[in-house]
């Protein structure tokens, strides 16, 4: 297809590319995912190992989808059924994982957006654990709790649903590219203020010490290399159709690799800043409560739902300013990605059933918003980390395998070199041709197999939700191929 075409989508300005790029890399993953990693994994150590496995693995792999998103120019299906027709499917498995982990993913910003409220009052009172899990979770391990809807998480996550919607329905650059330039932008600020008033708190250089202090001994532990190329994938949302369907929007004579290392370059930066916002503020705590700070250290919901309140509650009335700028600039974050989540799925259905933008935004979040409500009942944050852990470490590794193994064999690794360098002035050479040909595809399979073996030996209940997953992993993407393209130009082989 030619980029010139006038029919052709294209993002405006460099900046709402670039921006909308970043929006997609920093979620909450970063800001909350990151530092426990970082903390639990050799700590300064990690940064070493994290460096090196953003050259091996993160560099060249974002180098891959931008080349193939850019050189094929449409939607994710139609670029495998544009290398082998019998590939379409594939396209679709690539389309449908980030459709279902934005149905939870949602139920995470809404949750933010509650706490967002509570954190102009100190809503969740003195018992953070109890308040989060229990009053407004309603948490339980039991399928007797799919019967229980809790209504506030339900009115956040239809709020936050229409946000997406209200941003996605609209063309390209007048909605998810003229609002990431307001977001990632206004993100930044907040975060910047939080991080340094951080550095003012008491205690702030002990809890960056315990952030840094290396442990060079765990430089050798495989387990420590496996987090950082996890993080890496989770961070930059890699073999989940984002990247691809974004840099089919660009326009010629562009900058690939540059924009590539750019992007890579101000997510980490990001990342290691907010993480090292977070743990001042848990040196602050630890200093004045005296607990001790590896108790205070939690993953994900934990810290920015349990822990971070419990810390406003002893801050005084700054409390007030940090807190809401806190989970505001979560749910920015959150709202960011949620958007590059949809927009691959938007685009494919837009090309394979020639359906308005508008229309394809609304039926997919209809359904999203269906399939959802499991998520809002009491049962649903226990689900939750089920689906979560099986569609990011089975789903999205085995979807960056099949695009390693079509995108650098079938394709070619020489064509999309060429692609790569021909507007860059950052070239690449031999060396990225061997890492995504050999080196990336036999380190992955190793992981895949790994996790695979991990997450199939557990809890009945949790073998029957993966296996539910793989069936709709398999069965969606094989339903959608089957149904014959109302495009013209999407049945062109």
């Amino acid at each position: 297809m030619d980029k010139n075409d006038n029919n052709k989508v294209q993002w405006n300005s460099y900046l709402s590319f670039m921006f909308s790029m970043i929006g997609a890399a920093i979620g909450l993953g970063n800001i909350w995912r990151y530092p426990y990693v970082l903390y639990s994994n050799g700590k300064g150590t990690f940064l070493i190992v994290y460096l090196l496995s953003i050259l091996l693995v993160g560099i060249p792999f974002l180098l891959l989808e931008y080349s193939v998103g850019f050189k094929f120019n449409t939607s994710i299906p139609e670029i495998f059924k544009g290398i082998k027709p019998k590939l379409e499917m594939v396209g679709w498995f690539i389309v449908v994982l980030p459709f279902l982990i934005l149905t939870y993913y949602v139920c995470v910003i809404g949750w933010d957006g509650i706490y967002f409220v509570l954190s102009f009052f100190k809503g969740w009172g003195t018992n953070t654990d109890y308040f989060f899990s229990h009053t407004l979770l309603q948490s339980t391990d039991s399928t007797v709790g799919l019967t229980n809807i809790v209504l506030p998480c339900l009115a956040s996550v239809i709020l936050v649903w229409f946000m997406i919607w209200f941003i996605s329905h609209r063309d390209l650059n007048d909605g998810v590219g003229k609002v990431n330039k307001i977001m990632i932008p206004t993100i930044f600020i907040i975060m910047g203020f939080i991080v340094f008033y951080s550095f003012t708190l008491k205690g702030a250089s002990f809890g960056l010490t315990t952030l840094f202090s290396p442990n060079w001994n765990e430089i050798y532990n495989p387990h420590i290399w496996i987090a950082a190329i996890s993080q890496i994938i989770f961070s930059l949302a890699i073999g989940e159709g984002i990247i691809l369907t974004y840099s089919s929007y660009l326009p010629e004579n562009s900058k690939l690799t540059n924009n590539a290392v750019t992007i890579i370059s101000i997510n980490c930066g990001f990342e290691l800043f907010a993480a090292m916002g977070v743990f001042s503020i848990l040196g602050f705590m630890a200093t004045t409560t005296g607990v001790d700070i590896t108790k205070l250290i939690s993953e994900g919901t934990g810290l920015a739902f349990v822990v971070f309140p419990e810390i406003l509650n002893i801050m005084g009335p700054i409390a007030y300013l940090i807190g809401p700028l806190f989970f505001l600039c979560i749910f920015l974050a959150g709202l960011t990605s949620a958007i590059a989540y949809l927009e691959s799925v938007i685009y494919a259905v837009e090309k394979k059933f020639n359906f308005p933008r508008k229309k394809a935004t609304t039926y997919l979040c209809v359904v999203g918003i269906m399939i959802t409500m499991v998520f809002t009942t009491g049962m649903g944050s226990c689900l939750l980390v089920m689906v979560d852990k099986f569609l990011n470490y089975i789903g999205g590794l085995f979807s960056i395998i099949l695009e390693l193994i079509i995108f650098a064999w079938l394709v070619g690794a020489d064509k999309l070199l060429n692609t790569l360098n021909d507007n860059s002035t950052i070239k690449i050479g031999g060396w990225w041709r061997a890492l995504i040909k050999y080196v990336l595809p036999t380190l992955l399979i190793c992981l895949w197999l790994n996790e695979a073996i991990n997450i199939y030996n557990t809890s009945q209940f949790t073998l029957f939700i993966n296996v539910v997953l793989s069936i709709i992993l398999v069965l969606v993407p094989l339903i959608l191929t089957s149904i014959n393209s109302k495009d013209r130009s999407f049945l062109r082989e």
